[in-house]
This record gives C-alpha cells, structure tokens and sequence, in this order.
C-alpha cells in the first residue's frame, strides 16, 4: 500500500489496495483506520466493489446508521443512495460545509462514500480540517468559546422544506442535540471546532460574561456563531477531490467538515455512503 498526501492540511491518497480483500483483512482495516486518523479523508481509486463488500468494510469501523431522510438499498441497511439527476427535486442539502449528522446525539465516527455514476467535469466534495481550524483560532477566540455548547437540529435543516406536520414529526423524532462547540477527539486528543449549517444557536451564551444587555445577546452570539462557521472555508485547510467512477473517499466525520459542489447540472451523480454510528461528542 502507498499513502501519497494530497495536501499539507488534510488528505491522502491509497494506491495498491483493494477494498474488496480489505473487507476480509482485518489486520488491513486496522492499518487503514491509522491512516484515516491521521489524515483525515482517505481516498482510493478505481475499487469495483459490491454493496455488500461496501457494507462489509464500513462495519469494520462501527455499526452502520440509517438515514431518516435519504433513501437506503433494502437489500443493504445503512448503505444510503445519494442520486441526484436532472429529474430529482433541486435539493441543496450537500452544497454546505457541514459534519453528517450532528443532530444526533452521537453523530457519526465517518462515512465511506463511493461513486457510482458522475458527470464528466463538476460534483468534486471538498472536505476540511476542522481540528486545523481550532488550532489557527487567534487565543482570544479560544478563551471565548472554551465553555460554550451549542445545538444541532435536523428540523430546521432537512425538516425546514417540509409541511409543518411531517417537520414537526421529524424533531419530535429526533430533538435537537447539544454539543460543545469545542470538541475533543477521543483517539488523538485534538481539539476540534464542531459548529457547522446544522447549528442554531449557543445554548450558554446569555451570561454576564458575554452580554452587557439584552439587546446584545442575539446579534453577539450570532455574529461569533457564523465567525466560527465560515472558518470550514478557509482554503488552507482544505482538499478537493474530482471524482472517477468506483472512485473512493472515507472520512473522519469527528474532526471533519465536507461540502460537494453543485454544479454539475443537468449530468446525473449517483454516490453511496455507508455512515458509521459514532460517540457522544466531549
């Protein structure tokens, strides 16, 4: 196996490795859960795989979750299909840096994502090293947010274009989640920087420490909030990835932001990921 970094940030390529026999070697599943630690989003090329050995292989990691929202193969649970073609709604769930999931009560450890079909040129993912993103933080920041928590809510994201009864539904199935805004890793120690499109608001915000009045407690929490946010698009911590078909990609989702293109219509992209259930965030 060779391991080629893609960038100085995050990312690395795998050569000479097949996902199928990886599936059945769990010595090799630990070498590539090593790499993925390290790098963040590993990425292989060309893996002519079964679903089932997709499957298989994502399960070394954890328990795979199914998604309340996006369909899933019957014949594969937790294997879900993201197909988007000319004919589908103009859904613009995946164009925002984002962590999967986050309004869980324990959002995913990472997700292994492979391509079916895509167009010729467009739908690359971008992904983002969100534990570079807490390190380069000026320590005023830091200081600031160390204590704060924050919600993630599936209702005003993915229920927001719902009718009202179906939204409701889905937040009364799952409520919105609290994490830190700062996270810990539980396998590296790092700090990690965990707000992304699916946070709302801070839960901890309105003290005496942060707001002098009441007027100011909406726009400052808000305003640090999107500061925080808008740090996932920073170029420096980035990689960007053009896709083949039978292309690849696995992700840290704990350390890790993504964000795929939209801009490869009227072309199809039809992707499958396998996401694995994860921790509690601390």
């Amino acid at each position: 196996m060779k391991v080629e970094p893609l960038t100085c940030a995050i990312g690395a390529e795998l050569k000479n490795i097949d996902l199928g026999a990886a599936s059945r070697e769990p010595g090799l599943v630990a070498e590539i859960r090593a790499l993925l630690v390290k790098h963040k989003v590993l990425f292989f090329r060309d893996q002519d795989v079964t679903r089932a050995e997709h499957v298989a292989f994502a399960r070394y990691f954890g328990e795979l979750e199914d998604h309340p929202v996006a369909g899933s193969d019957p014949e594969n649970p937790g294997l879900v299909r993201i197909y988007k073609t000319p004919e589908s709604p103009k859904e613009r769930y995946e164009n925002s840096w984002h962590a999967d999931a986050t309004w869980r009560e324990k959002p995913p450890f990472g997700a292994v994502l492979r391509c079916v079909e895509c167009p010729p040129v467009g739908g690359d993912t971008m992904w983002a090293n969100m534990a570079l993103a807490y390190e380069r933080l000026p320590d005023d920041i830091k200081a600031r947010i160390a204590p704060l928590r924050a919600r993630h809510s599936i209702e005003a994201t993915f229920g927001a274009a719902m009718p009202i009864e179906k939204r409701l539904a889905l937040k009364a199935q799952y409520p919105d989640a609290e994490h830190p805004v700062v996270r810990t890793h539980p396998e590296t120690g790092e700090k990690v920087l965990f707000v992304n499109v699916f946070t709302t608001h801070f839960t901890n915000f309105h003290t005496a420490t942060n707001v002098r009045f009441g007027q100011d407690f909406t726009r400052g929490g808000s305003d640090l909030l999107q500061y925080l946010i808008a740090q996932a698009a920073i170029p420096e911590y980035q990689v960007r990835w053009r896709w083949q078909p039978n292309d690849v990609a696995m992700w840290d989702n704990r350390s890790t932001q993504h964000y795929a293109v939209m801009d490869y219509a009227p072309c199809h992209r039809k992707m499958e990921r396998a996401g694995i259930i994860g921790d509690q965030p601390f």
